[in-house]
């Protein structure tokens, strides 16, 4: 199907490893091979346009700064546009010049011929400068923005009373409301922008809008302060909460879509001194569909891992704090074991996504259905595989290490700094360290390391201080693939787009199973995990960085206990 991408391993542009790494990716999310090159940042769209049009024989254009006349604009609706990712470029020869990523999707291109009733020219241009190009010429992401309508607002000074948000807010239907659309879009632009939460808080003066994007928290337009009550109410009525309980937090979800994909928005009101604060989770199926050789393990680690999670029992611990990929992580591991010979039961607070073939609970508090509680009611479905969401207290700790000596496979999480510290964590926590020390299969640490931006990386050489404080080598200071981004649009000027774990994999052995029998301290324990071959957090973003995929800085963070 893609073997051309072959060519990117001849020349060196990448190894074979990536090529591989990418297809298991493309299976996973049903995806190409050669989007996922681009995803995991190996090639930028550009260099994959470029390949794909000298292999296929077509001619490549350059969109950016392209004006393209309305007259050529107007041949294709904007939603054809949109829907299939194309632009007409031109006319030539009462021939329709359109723009592709894909010009082998001969669905499309059909498709194009019977609308249009005209020949079609296909020329070839990155997915992202396509979508670029629809939005500078259909007028939406470019001349709506969140910071545009904010603008808007401020202008005209709607006077948003407590009636008038009312009304604005009583039909779904009406999507051309002011405080909708505004709603809508600040959803839209942060999927968009690859958010994963978004936060509007208020001030005595204002309302703050932040989307956190890589870990990182990046500022829009601030809002009129009258707009909060309207705005809050419509992001209430769209989770299905009380719009006239203002004192006390709420939960909810939203189902929403953008950009042609089903997302699943976690939404938390929270009263404050100046109103209510909103901060919507944005979660993505795709993301736990990432498989486990996408994760960004090691080869050895990778290795392990897959043999922990084959055992038939016995517990194994994913620590970090929140925000460090410890679900995508154990929701990888569930999707590999999937199969319809085991049954998986999961106990989660709260169900974050959906998974086909698996039995899920959420925990209840208000009606007393807890952690330990539903361990228990599981345990007589027969399970053959048992996530429990987070170890709190001593009753779930025993009862999720009993689970697992009565022939269980027990997945679950704690928040530890480390690896070894998961040990000590438990017997503080009240569980006798005998349990722990003959269920405890291994435990990941784990955190997110930002991925340096393929458009603008750049090479780069530590410098003399790093050098000194990660203690490169001559040899690894020549050898090392150190990379830096410049800054660009496409990646907001961070330099960084995306991010990717790194991990520290503690496997139990006689003697570190001794060592926790003994309630020894953490530190010997993670003395004695170096000795056996460990790898720390920080060892396994070195190595990440000295592969080109991440920076220094992003190392040095971790280094000093930044998440």
């Amino acid at each position: 199907m893609a073997d051309w991408l072959e060519r990117f391993v001849q020349d060196g542009t990448i190894g074979e490893s990536q090529l591989e790494e990418a297809r298991s990716m493309a299976a996973n999310l049903g995806i190409t091979p050669e989007d996922a090159l681009v995803r995991l940042g190996y090639i930028s769209g550009a260099d994959l346009g470029r390949a794909q049009s000298e292999e296929f024989g077509y001619e490549f254009v350059e969109l950016e700064g392209l004006q393209i006349p309305n007259s050529v604009i107007e041949l294709v609706t904007e939603s054809m546009a949109r829907e299939n990712i194309v632009i007409p470029t031109g006319v030539e020869d009462d021939a329709v010049i359109i723009a592709m990523h894909n010009p082998n999707n001969i669905e499309i291109l059909d498709k194009l011929r019977f609308v249009l009733n005209r020949e079609i020219k296909v020329v070839m241009a990155p997915l992202e400068s396509i979508q670029g190009a629809i939005n500078r010429h259909y007028g939406q992401s470019e001349t709506e923005s969140v910071d545009s309508m904010i603008s808007e607002f401020t202008e005209t000074q709607i006077d948003f009373t407590a009636v008038e948000a009312a009304q604005a807010l009583a039909g779904d239907e009406d999507d051309s409301a002011p405080i909708i659309r505004l709603a809508n879009l600040i959803i839209t632009e942060a999927v968009q922008m690859r958010a994963s939460d978004i936060h509007i808080e208020p001030f005595e003066d204002r309302v703050r809008i932040r989307y956190r994007i890589d870990g990182v928290l990046m500022e829009r337009d601030s809002p009129p302060k009258r707009l909060l009550g309207a705005l809050v109410s419509r992001f209430k009525i769209m989770a299905r909460m009380d719009i006239a309980e203002k004192r006390r937090p709420q939960d909810g979800r939203i189902k929403t879509r953008a950009g042609n994909k089903e997302f699943d928005l976690r939404v938390s009101i929270l009263p404050t001194n100046h109103g209510q604060a909103v901060v919507m989770r944005i979660l993505d199926r795709d993301n736990i569909k990432i498989g486990i050789r996408n994760l960004g393990f090691g080869e050895d680690n990778y290795r392990t891992f897959q043999n922990i999670i084959r055992r038939p029992n016995g517990i194994f611990l994913v620590t970090g704090p929140t925000g460090s990929g410890k679900t995508t992580t154990l929701y990888s591991a569930l999707g590999e074991l999937n199969r319809p010979d085991r049954k998986i039961i999961t106990a989660e607070d709260p169900v974050e996504y959906y998974l086909p073939g698996i039995n899920q609970v959420e925990v209840r508090h208000n009606i007393g259905l807890d952690f330990a509680r539903i361990i228990k009611a599981m345990l007589r479905q027969a399970p053959n595989v048992i996530l429990v969401g987070e170890i709190r207290d001593t009753e779930t700790g025993e009862m999720a290490i009993q689970a697992s000596l009565t022939g269980h496979l027990v997945f679950s999480t704690l928040h530890t700094n480390d690896a070894p510290s998961s040990i000590t964590r438990l017997i503080d926590m009240g569980v006798q360290p005998f349990l722990v020390a003959c269920s405890l299969m291994a435990v990941l640490a784990q955190r997110l390391v930002r991925v340096i931006c393929p458009k603008c990386r750049e090479p780069y050489q530590p410098t003399p201080e790093e050098v000194d404080f990660f203690n490169i080598s001559p040899t690894e200071l020549e050898d090392g693939q150190w990379a830096r981004g410049k800054g660009c649009n496409n990646c907001q000027h961070t330099g960084y787009k995306g991010r990717r774990a790194v991990f520290e994999l503690m496997t139990m052995n006689t003697t570190l199973r001794e060592m926790a029998f003994n309630s020894e301290p953490g530190q010997n324990i993670r003395r004695q995990a170096r000795l056996l071959g460990m790898r720390t957090l920080v060892e396994d973003a070195k190595d990440k960085a000295f592969d080109g995929m991440t920076t220094l800085a992003e190392v040095m963070k971790l280094s000093k206990g930044g998440h």
